[in-house]
Protein backbone atom coordinates (compact mmCIF):
# COMPACT_ATOMS: atom_id res chain seq x y z
CA UNK A 1 0.00 0.00 0.00
CA UNK A 2 1.63 3.29 -0.80
CA UNK A 3 2.38 5.20 2.07
CA UNK A 4 1.32 9.16 1.75
CA UNK A 5 3.23 11.75 3.62
CA UNK A 6 0.75 13.90 5.14
CA UNK A 7 1.05 17.32 6.62
CA UNK A 8 0.15 17.11 10.43
CA UNK A 9 1.04 20.81 11.63
CA UNK A 10 -0.94 20.49 14.74
CA UNK A 11 -3.93 23.79 14.93
CA UNK A 12 -3.16 24.70 11.21
CA UNK A 13 -6.08 26.11 8.69
CA UNK A 14 -6.16 23.34 6.14
CA UNK A 15 -8.19 23.05 2.69
CA UNK A 16 -10.16 19.65 1.62
CA UNK A 17 -11.39 18.45 -1.44
CA UNK A 18 -13.38 15.30 -0.82
CA UNK A 19 -14.94 13.04 -3.62
CA UNK A 20 -17.18 10.69 -3.95
CA UNK A 21 -16.72 7.65 -5.66
CA UNK A 22 -18.97 7.63 -8.40
CA UNK A 23 -18.17 11.15 -9.64
CA UNK A 24 -21.54 11.13 -11.78
CA UNK A 25 -23.40 11.13 -8.80
CA UNK A 26 -25.16 13.78 -6.67
CA UNK A 27 -25.78 11.80 -3.48
CA UNK A 28 -24.32 14.96 -1.46
CA UNK A 29 -27.22 17.11 -2.42
CA UNK A 30 -29.94 14.58 -2.27
CA UNK A 31 -29.18 13.92 0.99
CA UNK A 32 -27.74 16.99 2.38
CA UNK A 33 -29.36 16.79 5.78
CA UNK A 34 -27.15 13.72 6.23
CA UNK A 35 -24.39 15.05 5.26
CA UNK A 36 -24.65 18.35 8.16
CA UNK A 37 -26.01 15.43 10.51
CA UNK A 38 -22.76 13.68 10.33
CA UNK A 39 -20.59 17.20 10.06
CA UNK A 40 -22.72 18.23 13.79
CA UNK A 41 -21.88 14.74 14.93
CA UNK A 42 -18.13 14.69 14.78
CA UNK A 43 -17.67 18.09 15.25
CA UNK A 44 -19.69 17.44 19.09
CA UNK A 45 -16.42 14.73 19.63
CA UNK A 46 -13.94 16.15 17.66
CA UNK A 47 -14.36 19.81 17.87
CA UNK A 48 -12.91 22.06 14.80
CA UNK A 49 -13.85 25.08 12.81
CA UNK A 50 -15.18 25.04 9.37
CA UNK A 51 -14.05 28.34 8.12
CA UNK A 52 -15.77 27.72 4.63
CA UNK A 53 -17.78 25.07 2.58
CA UNK A 54 -19.44 24.10 -0.56
CA UNK A 55 -21.32 20.96 -0.95
CA UNK A 56 -21.45 20.00 -4.61
CA UNK A 57 -23.28 16.83 -5.94
CA UNK A 58 -20.46 14.71 -6.34
CA UNK A 59 -17.48 16.27 -4.27
CA UNK A 60 -17.12 19.18 -1.28
CA UNK A 61 -14.20 21.80 -0.52
CA UNK A 62 -13.45 22.95 3.11
CA UNK A 63 -10.92 24.89 4.81
CA UNK A 64 -10.84 23.97 8.00
CA UNK A 65 -8.74 25.08 11.41
CA UNK A 66 -7.80 22.37 14.09
CA UNK A 67 -7.36 23.20 17.56
CA UNK A 68 -4.06 23.85 18.84
CA UNK A 69 -2.02 20.92 19.49
CA UNK A 70 -4.61 18.83 17.15
CA UNK A 71 -3.56 17.47 13.88
CA UNK A 72 -5.79 14.52 13.27
CA UNK A 73 -8.23 15.85 10.33
CA UNK A 74 -7.83 12.55 9.19
CA UNK A 75 -10.26 10.79 12.46
CA UNK A 76 -12.72 13.97 11.47
CA UNK A 77 -12.86 12.73 7.83
CA UNK A 78 -12.70 8.91 7.71
CA UNK A 79 -15.53 9.72 10.79
CA UNK A 80 -17.88 12.08 8.71
CA UNK A 81 -17.66 9.98 5.70
CA UNK A 82 -18.97 7.17 7.91
CA UNK A 83 -21.64 8.77 9.43
CA UNK A 84 -22.88 9.96 6.01
CA UNK A 85 -22.34 6.58 4.64
CA UNK A 86 -24.19 4.44 7.27
CA UNK A 87 -27.32 6.67 6.03
CA UNK A 88 -27.45 6.26 2.44
CA UNK A 89 -29.22 2.87 1.50
CA UNK A 90 -27.16 0.45 0.39
CA UNK A 91 -26.83 -0.94 -3.59
CA UNK A 92 -23.84 1.35 -5.22
CA UNK A 93 -20.96 -0.61 -6.60
CA UNK A 94 -18.42 -2.02 -5.11
CA UNK A 95 -15.09 -3.35 -5.83
CA UNK A 96 -13.58 -6.37 -4.86
CA UNK A 97 -11.00 -4.99 -2.54
CA UNK A 98 -13.69 -2.60 -0.65
CA UNK A 99 -16.01 -5.75 -0.77
CA UNK A 100 -12.93 -7.85 1.64
CA UNK A 101 -12.70 -4.81 3.81
CA UNK A 102 -16.47 -4.86 4.19
CA UNK A 103 -16.29 -1.12 2.69
CA UNK A 104 -18.55 0.84 0.79
CA UNK A 105 -18.31 2.66 -2.51
CA UNK A 106 -19.79 5.90 -1.86
CA UNK A 107 -16.15 8.04 -0.82
CA UNK A 108 -13.51 8.03 -2.86
CA UNK A 109 -10.68 6.50 -0.57
CA UNK A 110 -8.34 8.85 -0.75
CA UNK A 111 -8.88 13.04 0.24
CA UNK A 112 -7.12 15.97 -0.86
CA UNK A 113 -5.01 18.48 1.92
CA UNK A 114 -3.52 21.49 1.53
CA UNK A 115 -2.09 23.42 4.81
CA UNK A 116 -3.09 27.22 4.18
CA UNK A 117 0.30 29.39 4.01
CA UNK A 118 -0.54 32.55 4.98
CA UNK A 119 -3.29 35.47 4.37
CA UNK A 120 -2.70 35.05 0.56
CA UNK A 121 -3.28 31.31 0.64
CA UNK A 122 -6.65 31.49 2.46
CA UNK A 123 -7.59 34.29 0.37
CA UNK A 124 -7.19 32.14 -2.91
CA UNK A 125 -8.83 29.17 -1.40
CA UNK A 126 -11.63 30.91 -0.13
CA UNK A 127 -12.65 32.42 -3.54
CA UNK A 128 -11.87 28.81 -5.20
CA UNK A 129 -14.51 27.57 -2.37
CA UNK A 130 -16.94 30.03 -3.20
CA UNK A 131 -16.63 30.46 -6.94
CA UNK A 132 -16.58 26.52 -7.48
CA UNK A 133 -20.17 26.07 -8.17
CA UNK A 134 -20.24 29.20 -10.95
CA UNK A 135 -16.93 26.76 -12.24
CA UNK A 136 -18.67 23.69 -12.72
CA UNK A 137 -21.47 25.55 -14.70
CA UNK A 138 -23.85 24.40 -11.52
CA UNK A 139 -24.71 28.50 -11.20
CA UNK A 140 -23.97 31.83 -12.49
CA UNK A 141 -24.01 33.22 -9.76
CA UNK A 142 -22.28 32.42 -6.57
CA UNK A 143 -25.59 33.51 -4.85
CA UNK A 144 -27.81 31.19 -6.79
CA UNK A 145 -25.90 27.83 -4.96
CA UNK A 146 -27.14 26.98 -1.76
CA UNK A 147 -24.65 24.51 -0.37
CA UNK A 148 -21.94 27.21 0.52
CA UNK A 149 -20.47 29.10 2.92
CA UNK A 150 -20.94 32.05 0.98
CA UNK A 151 -23.99 33.16 1.94
CA UNK A 152 -22.54 33.41 5.57
CA UNK A 153 -19.67 35.69 4.27
CA UNK A 154 -22.13 38.22 2.60
CA UNK A 155 -23.91 38.32 6.15
CA UNK A 156 -20.52 39.06 7.43
CA UNK A 157 -20.63 41.49 5.03
CA UNK A 158 -17.01 39.91 3.94
CA UNK A 159 -18.21 39.63 0.76
CA UNK A 160 -21.14 41.56 -1.55
CA UNK A 161 -24.11 39.42 -2.65
CA UNK A 162 -23.04 40.23 -5.90
CA UNK A 163 -19.69 38.72 -5.49
CA UNK A 164 -19.05 36.28 -8.59
CA UNK A 165 -22.50 37.18 -10.34
CA UNK A 166 -20.99 36.53 -13.67
CA UNK A 167 -19.40 33.76 -15.50
CA UNK A 168 -15.70 35.16 -14.78
CA UNK A 169 -13.34 34.55 -12.09
CA UNK A 170 -13.80 36.91 -9.48
CA UNK A 171 -11.75 39.48 -7.84
CA UNK A 172 -10.32 38.70 -4.57
CA UNK A 173 -12.34 39.82 -1.79
CA UNK A 174 -10.63 42.19 0.98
Amino acid sequence: MTNYRRDLTPGACWFFTLALANRKSSLLIEHIEALRTAFRKVQRRHPWRVDAIVILPNHLHALCTLPAGDADYALRWRQIKGQFSRTIPQGEPVSLSRHLKNERGIWQRRYWEHRIRDANDLARHLDYIHFNPCKHGLVTRAADWPWSSFHHYVRLGLLPADWAGGTAAPARHP
